[in-house]
């Protein structure tokens, strides 16, 4: 059984941290990379590392914390985190869980750190882990104004190809054969030129289905910090890109951020061969599981929906209030509805 008496230690190094975040499963959003593209807007990230009194390293939470005006003060965030260590003999509900006495102790020396360090309204913790997966933190509550979604889709990339594809609607699994005929090139973009041009076809999205973007400095910033763990594929027709999906990626989990098409890829139906290229580099990279990043009652996840034949739960945002003016942040003061509008597109 884990040492609940936890010591909590702020890490400054990028490649110890990352090295940690990937060795215990831990999800994309908790990678160095992340934390820097938030810091490129109002978020300052900070790492911080859970040791037992051992100095055994039982789990990570990059915590986001953005300043509040006025009286509010802060909010800290953990975007699908804490990273949680498996138990003495291995035992967890899978990569980045860890057992429930770990668990309960690294959220809670998590909560206690930002609570003494940070302050501030309080923290909204949304976890990676599975639905069900007991969670006991004292003052906890549901999240009133979640940032992530807990409804989603997760392949298992430990299946093969062939049942991978099998579940996929048939119109999906020609879409994909399609491609090939049709002369689209369905690739990995890493030149920052080309990333470039594939903001254009974002841009053309957003203006079609009426959503705001972030600068295109935003995106270019997840290119340069991620780096490797950035995973952006584009299907390219005639020498320019149509469609795209772009995904962050750790040692287990690719993690999709954004997707776009523009109007010469809607006609060549290239959606689907950009997204199962992904799949295919996650898998071929070893990794065990590609979320889909949400499910809603719209078209885009209903193409979601066909690439599998259920949908996944994650375990839903919860809330610890560090101070009296919480419960004036989520009754809907001017101030705070206009930064949590601020907070969702800045997912």
């Amino acid at each position: 059984m884990h040492d609940t008496n936890l010591t909590i230690r702020t890490v400054t190094d990028r490649d110890a941290w990352d090295a940690q975040v990937n060795a215990l499963g831990g999800h994309p959003l908790q990678l160095w990379g992340w934390g820097e593209v938030k810091a490129t807007g109002a978020w300052t990230p900070r790492r911080l590392e859970a040791v037992d009194g051992t100095g055994r390293t039982v789990g990570l939470a990059q915590v986001l914390v953005r300043s509040l005006p006025a009286q509010f003060k802060a909010l800290c965030h953990v975007p699908r985190g804490p990273v949680v260590a498996p138990g003495p003999d291995g035992w967890g509900a899978g990569p980045g869980v860890g057992d429930d006495a770990a668990r309960d102790a690294v959220t809670r020396a998590v909560v206690a750190w930002c609570k003494d360090n940070v302050g501030g309204v309080g923290i909204t913790i949304e976890p990676d882990w599975p639905v069900g997966t007991p969670l006991d933190l004292p003052g906890a509550r549901d999240a009133a104004n979640p940032i992530l979604y807990p409804v989603t889709l997760i392949l298992d990339l430990t299946k093969t190809p062939d049942e991978l594809t099998a579940a996929m609607g048939k119109s999906t699994r020609y879409d994909i054969r399609k491609a090939a005929r049709t002369g689209l090139e369905v690739r990995r973009v890493t030149d920052e030129a080309e990333v470039r041009q594939v903001l254009a076809v974002y841009h053309e999205t957003a203006e079609r289905a009426s959503f705001a973007l972030h600068e295109d400095e935003y995106y270019l910033a997840i290119h340069r910090e991620l780096g490797e763990h950035s995973v952006l594929v584009a299907a390219f027709s005639e020498g320019a890109p149509v469609s795209f999906v772009w995904c962050v990626a750790s040692a287990t989990t690719s993690f999709e951020l954004y997707g776009g098409i523009d109007d010469a890829g809607r006609k060549l139906r290239a959606n689907a061969p950009v997204k199962w290229h992904a799949i295919t580099l996650a898998q071929e990279a070893g990794l065990v599981r590609y979320d889909m990043n949400g499910l809603l009652n719209d078209g885009i996840s209903e193409f979601k929906r066909s690439f599998a034949q259920h949908d996944d739960e994650l375990v839903h945002s919860v809330d610890v209030p560090f101070s009296m003016w919480y419960s004036a942040w989520n009754k809907g003061l001017p101030t705070a509805k206009k930064v949590v509008r601020k907070l969702r597109g800045s997912r």
